[in-house]
């Protein structure tokens, strides 16, 4: 038997993660239909992480729909798990799903947002997340913005929500280096999961100081995103049944 598959996303007062969650565990599901697949949240959403594990009889494999490894997939998570494993299951949780690469998917939600050519549109990203307390989150976002310049052949800066500055000053400060890079537009690309109160509050921001600006969609339940989760979950599952494998035949041969 499969083990479960459980999403666990960070969760929002915004009613559009909630709706976003959902879509990407309907389209995982439809990957993987013979897996039981679950969505629960950290907080804000219902159910929370621990009354979804307390639901699931057997193996689980839960999945940080996280971009960055923080403090929710580093402490917090691996907390509640520890609080509901036993019962003669095994609970295991994988990397964030941005472990996976992301970049094309980022590309992507770039084109659909009008940006063909950035090359010959002279076009200069900003890349934009939640920011963290974390310096290795922020770090691995920036490793995602290098890939997504690489990508683009075209500058991109960071820009954290919840790190704007006095007067938005970092991100006058990014609006400032891609225009000295020869961006003659600027681009928003959400490294987001949903839109939400944070990606408004970006979006706001850059329309303060510059009035031209192209914003993307978040990455929501783009094929990449499914991909990480499905991969995630592979690994871990079948690495288990390679190990149960291995176990039942060394019980024969001592038998």
């Amino acid at each position: 038997m499969n083990p479960t598959l459980l999403l666990v996303a960070h969760g929002s007062r915004d009613p559009r993660f909630a709706a976003t969650a959902s879509r990407i565990r309907d389209a995982v599901g439809r990957v993987m239909p013979g897996v039981d697949t679950e969505l629960a949240y950290l907080d804000l959403d219902a159910p929370l992480v621990g009354t979804a594990l307390e639901e699931v009889t057997g193996d689980c494999v839960v999945v940080p729909l996280l971009f960055a490894a923080g403090y929710h997939s580093k402490i917090d998570l691996p907390t509640i798990i520890a609080d509901h494993t036993g019962r003669g299951r095994a609970v295991t949780q994988t990397d964030v799903i941005g472990s996976s690469p992301l970049a094309q998917a980022l590309a992507d939600r770039l084109v659909e947002a009008g940006i063909t050519d950035p090359v010959a549109d002279r076009v200069g990203v900003i890349l934009t997340a939640v920011g963290s307390s974390d310096a290795a989150a922020d770090r691995h976002v920036r490793r995602r913005a290098v890939e997504l310049s690489t990508l683009l052949n075209r500058p991109v800066e960071v820009v954290f929500a919840t790190k704007l500055g006095a007067r938005d000053h970092r991100l006058r400060t990014a609006i400032r280096r891609l225009r000295s890079a020869g961006a003659e537009r600027i681009a928003v690309s959400p490294y987001f999961l949903s839109a939400g109160l944070l990606t408004e509050r970006v979006e706001a921001a850059v329309d303060r100081h510059t009035s031209d600006a192209m914003v993307a969609g978040p990455l929501g339940a783009h094929r990449d995103v499914i991909e990480a989760v499905c991969r995630q979950y592979r690994a871990v599952a079948t690495r288990d049944s390679t190990q149960e494998s291995l176990s039942a035949a060394t019980f024969v041969a001592r038998a």
